[in-house]
């Protein structure tokens, strides 16, 4: 118990709060204005002038609440403290305006936006003016209850929301991890493939020393270009390899070559595949990446695609760069566009970062979408 309050206590905000945005500065500009003229003009507002200042003077903190939410929280109900403390006092009614409705914003951020450390500690700071506030207005039991759950509401939505997020951000870290994994894998298998060569070669080097030096020379060489392609691949595979409780796959990777035996589905598009340039003296952890990466492209397209009748992919390699192209005719608005990036298209992205390329997605001016990538032949993960 006392290592999940510790848990609690020390949860970190929430990452990389968003700055203030435009709907936060409308959200004031319009809300200032209208606490200003309830101020001047309703005729029951008690203790006007305190009233137009304290209702006026906290829209402001709108602006802070994201970045700074446990400063406004006090901010805001430290001044609704000191109000209802001016009733006791003065007697009367503690002054307020109904525009400032909009504190209820406030616990919903903190929440959302703030530590938990920083939540449980504006808690105390939010109930207490709620409290208070409830012999001074003489609120019936009903409508306190109502009070405070809408309050509890607030803070309740806050955390919600701010569980959704943290549920995606670990969502798509793990897409990340994912896709590193199975690069880095297609990378060992690279290193396998080398590394099997040098020792073929050394071995027929040694057997035939003695007899033939110059074939033994010759084995030298393809030795040392088959090492120093190793030595890049490994390192390559150092920067990427993660951990990962999966057993390596030992199917050889596949390559651009192997994109023409891609399977036809009879009750899905065509696929037409063309592959111009030279892609044969790729490197392997580059062609096992566009391999994938056109793989992944036409498996969206065959599972999102209505309607399409065709799968266009090309692969046109050049001396610095390989761009990959897949392109369908299905309906114009993509069934994802609606619903924020796939997590497939993520770890394709992904896949092109870390080999120093670019990949894009999206709809075509007609019909169909369109997937683009271009990697460079010298580029490495990083």
């Amino acid at each position: 118990m006392r290592d999940l309050i510790r848990a609690l206590w020390d949860e970190p905000g929430a990452p990389g709060p968003p700055p203030v945005g435009w709907r936060d500065r409308a959200l004031v500009a319009v809300l200032l204005p209208v606490a200003v003229l309830e101020g001047l003009l309703r005729p029951d507002v008690p203790w006007r002038t305190l009233s137009l200042l304290v209702g006026a003077g906290l829209v402001p903190t709108l602006l802070l609440r994201r970045a700074r939410p446990l400063l406004t929280v006090v901010i805001a109900f430290g001044t609704l403290f000191l109000t209802q403390v001016w009733a006791l006092v003065m007697g009367g009614r503690p002054p307020a305006l109904n525009t400032m409705i909009f504190v209820l914003l406030l616990p919903y951020s903190l929440f959302r936006w703030g530590s938990k450390r920083q939540a449980l500690t504006g808690l105390p700071v939010m109930l207490v003016p709620a409290a208070l506030s409830v012999p001074l207005t003489s609120t019936g039991p009903g409508d306190a209850v109502a009070g405070f759950a809408i309050l509890f509401a607030s803070m309740a939505l806050g955390e919600a929301v701010r569980y959704r997020a943290y549920a995606r951000v670990r969502q798509l870290d793990q897409v990340r991890l994912i896709e590193r994994e199975q690069l880095a894998r297609d990378l060992h298998d690279t290193v396998a493939h080398h590394v099997s060569a040098i020792v073929i070669r050394a071995q027929a080097g040694l057997a035939v020393s003695a007899t033939d030096p110059a074939a033994a020379g010759k084995a030298l060489r393809v030795i040392e270009t088959e090492a120093s392609r190793t030595l890049a691949e490994m390192r390559s595979m150092v920067r990427l390899l993660r951990r990962s409780g999966e057993r390596a796959d030992l199917s050889p990777a596949p390559l651009v070559g192997d994109l023409g035996a891609l399977p036809q589905v009879a009750a899905g598009p065509a696929l037409d595949v063309e592959i111009t340039g030279d892609v044969g003296s790729l490197a392997p952890a580059l062609s096992t990446a566009v391999y994938r990466l056109v793989q992944e492209s036409v498996t969206n397209a065959r599972r999102h695609a209505r309607h399409a009748s065709r799968i266009a992919v090309s692969v046109a390699a050049d001396e610095r760069s390989v761009h990959v192209r897949v392109s369908d005719d299905g309906d114009t608005v993509h069934p994802r566009s609606g619903a924020g990036p796939g997590y497939g298209l993520l770890g394709m992205a992904e896949r092109a970062d870390l080999l120093g390329g670019s990949l894009s997605a999206g709809p075509n001016p007609g019909r169909g979408w369109t997937v683009t990538a271009v990697l460079p032949r010298s580029g490495s993960a990083s």
